[in-house]
């Protein structure tokens, strides 16, 4: 009986062992994400500064990183789940007030640079959680838009009423665009994989036995289902973005942006849209094209339309959400998109 005990006692103990040391390891290879994807390019002897090496090392870099932030994020969130009902998770989100929960969702966004393709398995996280629809969705979109690293280039490049322009119709954009989804009600048109996810996770009163290793083990099912259902979608996304990243030509979008006609804005935002960049990456475009005389709000909303929607994002949240739901996403910050565009450039023409 003493040895069984010590067994017992000495299980969990192991379990956080090895969730620490894979911690670490996690925490290694993310460290070493940039040394990697320029040796696999170098093992494939492709010449240097052209479109395909610019594509490769693209592709070599970005698709551990996701995975590795999807991995880690989800199994945390499986933790998660182990403590709150998707009812409970909602009312301490959300409490009584839904909009406030799209603010929080929203600021919590800035802090997080996420490129949209990062933020993707964070938001399959809080959905699989039970988070309010809505309140995922301001999340998803000020993540990738909004951070203090866009903030600060553009502070640098245009000033401060600009970067705190930016930051206010950034953040406005998230906040209505998820409180307007969180009103049309449309938690239906998510697949049907991750409305099972949603009730399926256990009640709070039957959870307050339940043990470390057994939460630990929560976590390690939740990477099991989630990732062994997107990782497949997260490649295929990166994969156009990479090719789009390495091979769509600068010179055709600076001459669009430079016109000046009404039509110019939603233009930028249909080329904007099918590309792939965080914020850190698309601002030193953004100063290329402001110097070749690019009316600034035209500027803004390509910028925003990159970051906040991509055709590699909606690839993997395919995988999510229905082809209706995402139709809505994209049409409701689309919108904000152009108004903020025509806005900036009557502002600062």
């Amino acid at each position: 009986m003493v040895s069984l005990a010590r067994t017992d006692h000495a299980a969990p103990i192991r379990q956080v062992g090895v969730v620490v040391a894979s911690l670490v390891l996690w925490a290694l290879l993310y460290s070493q994400l940039d040394r990697f994807s320029h040796l696999v390019v170098a093992t494939l002897a492709i010449p240097p500064g052209t479109r395909l090496h610019d594509a490769a090392t693209f592709f070599a870099y970005d698709t551990p990183k996701v995975l590795l932030l999807l991995t880690l994020v989800v199994f945390v969130m499986g933790i998660v789940r182990s403590f709150f009902s998707p009812e409970r998770t909602r009312r301490l989100l959300a409490g009584r007030r839904e909009g406030a929960a799209n603010v929080l969702a929203a600021s919590l966004g800035i802090v997080t640079p996420f490129c949209s393709c990062s933020a993707v398995p964070l938001f399959i996280g809080f959905v699989s959680a039970g988070v309010p629809l809505g309140v995922t969705f301001s999340f998803l979109i000020s993540a990738p838009m909004v951070n203090e690293v866009a903030l600060g280039l553009l502070f640098g490049l245009v000033g401060w009423r600009v970067a705190l322009a930016y930051l206010g119709f950034g953040l406005g954009i998230a906040i209505a665009s998820g409180w307007i989804i969180g009103r049309l009600h449309l938690d239906h048109w998510l697949e049907p994989w991750v409305r099972e996810l949603r009730i399926a996770a256990p009640d709070p009163e039957l959870g307050r036995g339940v043990t470390v290793a057994e939460r630990i083990g929560a976590g390690v099912d939740a990477v099991r289902d989630i990732v062994g259902r997107v990782w497949y979608w997260v490649i295929i996304g990166i994969a156009a973005g990479a090719l789009i990243h390495g091979y769509v030509p600068a010179e055709l979008l600076a001459s669009i942006m430079g016109r000046g006609e009404w039509w110019s804005v939603p233009a930028v935002v249909l080329i904007g849209v099918p590309m792939y960049s965080n914020a850190a990456g698309i601002i030193p475009v953004v100063e290329a094209l402001l110097g070749k005389g690019a009316a600034l709000g035209t500027v803004l909303a390509f910028m925003m339309s990159v970051t906040a929607l991509s055709f590699p994002e909606t690839i993997i949240l395919r995988k999510v959400l229905s082809l209706r739901l995402i139709a809505v996403f994209i049409g409701v910050v689309a919108t904000g998109i152009l108004a903020v565009g025509f806005l900036f450039n009557v502002l600062f023409a």
